[in-house]
């Protein structure tokens, strides 16, 4: 009997390492696929993301479900996906999803405490560099800026043809833009590893197309491909 025992526990300490790989998989996968799913309700809005800027956007960055409660000082994050255009110059097709992290650590940065959605367009090369290669402060690092809304709106104001990145929020059925900066958004290296079954780093998922989208990202990407299957920035912003 102890004998028999003694297995079990061996087989069960063995399994244990599988089991938690897979429940964090499962974990990346819930997220990715909320991001499609927030991504394509926002997109139904009457007054959403004006046409003109998703075009021109080079990258979409989705947080599902970001808990505005937990930013306080020194405070957690949210955690979302972040997918390109594919190609050089960011005329391809949408690309395989980076997992992200959404960071905000100061007293004034604290929001309330519903859960909110959100949606940031990176607008140029030079951000989507800096977001991919390391932290950056929205406000310091990049210029942020809140993102005109409504199918119809001007997106020809000075601080949205200065921004890096225009910023979204949806919560309690409300949507607008919103400015956050003083917040910080990194790649999620260790999400991307529990995704994608290896060490994978934002830059060779985005740039480099090291891994194909997976199953849990393909209403994401196809709803953006629907959406915006084009890039119309001015071609030489893109060199």
């Amino acid at each position: 009997m102890r004998k028999l025992l003694s297995i079990g526990m061996l087989l069960a300490l063995a399994g244990a390492p599988v089991l938690a790989a897979r429940a964090d998989n499962e974990k990346e996968t819930d997220r990715l696929e909320n991001a499609g799913m927030v991504m394509e309700e926002i997109m139904n809005i009457p007054d959403d993301i004006p046409q003109d800027l998703l075009d021109k956007a080079e990258c979409v960055i989705v947080f599902p479900s970001v808990l505005k409660g937990a930013f306080i000082v020194g405070g957690s994050y949210g955690r979302g996906a972040m997918t390109c255009r594919s190609g050089e110059h960011y005329t391809g097709p949408w690309g395989a999803p980076s997992m992200m992290a959404l960071e905000a650590g100061s007293v004034g940065f604290q929001l309330g405490g519903q859960a909110t959605d959100f949606v940031l367009l990176v607008m140029n090369p030079r951000g989507v560099t800096s977001l991919l290669s390391s932290k950056v402060k929205l406000g310091a690092d990049m210029a942020a800026a809140a993102g005109p809304k409504g199918r119809d709106a001007s997106a020809n104001t000075d601080a949205t043809l200065r921004a890096e990145i225009l910023s979204y929020n949806r919560s309690r059925g409300l949507f607008a833009g919103i400015s956050l900066e003083g917040a910080s958004l990194r790649p999620d290296n260790d999400a991307n590893e529990k995704l994608y079954g290896k060490k994978l780093t934002a830059t060779e998922i985005v740039r480099r197309g090291a891994a194909p989208v997976p199953a849990s990202g393909q209403k994401l990407i196809s709803l953006l491909e629907k959406k915006s299957p084009k890039n119309h920035s001015d071609p030489t912003s893109l060199k």
